[in-house]
């Protein structure tokens, strides 16, 4: 990581955040309405995860939710109400501003150059189901219960990149009976799926997910930035450019200090202590 900024200052109205020891945590924290997205939560979280693409103390994210909830997805009051008025008054440019910004949310955080590990637990729908799907890892529970409801009001299964990145999670038949029919997956079916890392007790879930994350902030960080990239960038190659393209990019890895600070840490025979450069 190059930056020079510090996210430790961040201070968010709309969720709960805190750094600790390369760590950043963003929990959604609104758990008596199972943490629901406002208008005013999805633009500060694409701030914050612009804004951690140049906090060199940030290293790794963990996001999670409130109670026993991860996400109910969009506010019904303050998201949705809001739509219909605007689809009745014919506001087309105000619907599509609309669904550029919640976009906007998840091409920040594929640009977050820091791996995101999302813990979850209880509710994860709708939009809360997108953000588990943009996260790097996704740590769940047996009693989780994921959907990509979009469907079931009314919406197309298209929303905020899941037809590009659900099936390359899980497949596109699978992707596809989601995205058709908003019905639930259950924590068991996301991990046999692939959409889980690790399926955890709920009561180990955070610590679980945070101790994921902060193995990755004292590893080779900038590295970790580049395998995010090539793992991204490359969903759009043939396999020849990939391989050209991840040529590239090791190379550049291999002039980092990191990459020579593993070397001697093997020639002495003892555990590198990785910086992030």
């Amino acid at each position: 990581m190059t930056g020079i900024h510090s996210a430790a200052h961040l201070t968010p109205r709309h969720f709960d955040w805190r750094v600790e020891d390369r760590v950043a945590v963003i929990t959604l924290d609104k758990p008596e309405r199972k943490n629901p997205l406002t208008l005013e939560s999805y633009r500060e979280l694409t701030d914050t995860f612009l804004t951690l693409q140049e906090a060199s103390d940030v290293r790794a994210v963990v996001i999670t939710g409130a109670g026993e909830n991860f996400c109910s997805g969009g506010d019904v009051h303050d998201i949705i109400g809001p739509l219909v008025r605007m689809k009745n008054a014919g506001d087309h440019a105000g619907l599509l501003a609309f669904t550029q910004m919640t976009g906007a949310l998840v091409k920040a955080m594929r640009a977050c150059p820091q791996p995101i590990v999302a813990a979850v637990d209880g509710i994860c729908v709708g939009a809360g189901a997108i953000l588990a799907m943009a996260s790097d890892l996704r740590f769940g529970t047996t009693r989780s219960k994921v959907a990509f409801l979009f469907v079931r009001v009314g919406l197309s299964g298209a929303d905020m990149g899941a037809c590009a990145m659900l099936p390359r999670l899980i497949g596109h038949g699978r992707a596809s009976e989601l995205l058709y029919t908003g019905r639930t997956m259950s924590g068991d079916e996301a991990e046999r799926w692939g959409f889980y890392t690790r399926l955890c007790a709920p009561d180990t879930l955070l610590a679980d997910a945070t101790a994921m994350a902060s193995m990755l902030a004292h590893g080779p960080t900038a590295s970790h930035a580049v395998t995010k990239r090539c793992l991204h960038d490359e969903w759009s190659m043939d396999v020849n450019s990939a391989i050209d393209f991840e040529a590239a990019r090791q190379a550049e890895c291999m002039q980092g200090e990191d990459f020579e600070r593993a070397y001697r840490a093997f020639v002495e025979k003892r555990t590198p202590v990785f910086e992030g450069n």
